[in-house]
């Protein structure tokens, strides 16, 4: 089994929609026995809150429920229990080397690394930036599934 974990600042927005859209896509694929698939945020504020109404709302009108999800901070067993860790920008990324031990940054990088960029935050914007998420993220997945061979 494989495990994935889709790290952002709050665990609000773009990890949860992207653990989702992650979800569904290894769903679609007749994986979901091979896949362990999870999200936190490296930030606290947020913990026990559902995705923003943004993300799950965008998710929805994609087929994909993530209402259900509750935010969590990242645990330090997260860096020994995930096989790899995806940080949606270079901020997280940053803040997940910090966090962990020095032999376990190989299993921590950044989500979208083909081109590498960021997700980027869309928190303080209007439906829109969530839109535009979405897609990266969507992107995103489907490549995370090439690479990690199960398409």
């Amino acid at each position: 089994m494989t495990s994935v974990l889709f790290v952002c600042l709050g665990n609000i927005c773009r990890s949860p929609l992207a653990e989702g859209v992650f979800r569904h896509t290894v769903e679609q694929a007749g994986h979901s026995d091979r896949v362990l698939i999870d999200s936190a945020g490296t930030g606290s504020w947020h913990q026990g809150h559902a995705p923003d109404p943004r993300s799950i709302s965008v998710a929805a009108s994609n087929g994909i429920d993530i209402s259900g999800l509750r935010a969590r901070q990242v645990k330090q067993d997260d860096f020994d229990r995930f096989d790899l860790i995806l940080a949606m920008d270079r901020d997280n990324l940053a803040a997940l080397r910090r966090m962990c031990a020095a032999e376990q940054t190989g299993r921590i990088r950044l989500f979208l690394e083909d081109p590498e960029r960021d997700v980027p935050d869309p928190y303080y914007g209007g439906a829109d930036g969530f839109q535009d998420v979405y897609k990266l993220v969507r992107n995103g997945c489907l490549d995370l599934l090439e690479d990690l061979r199960l398409a």
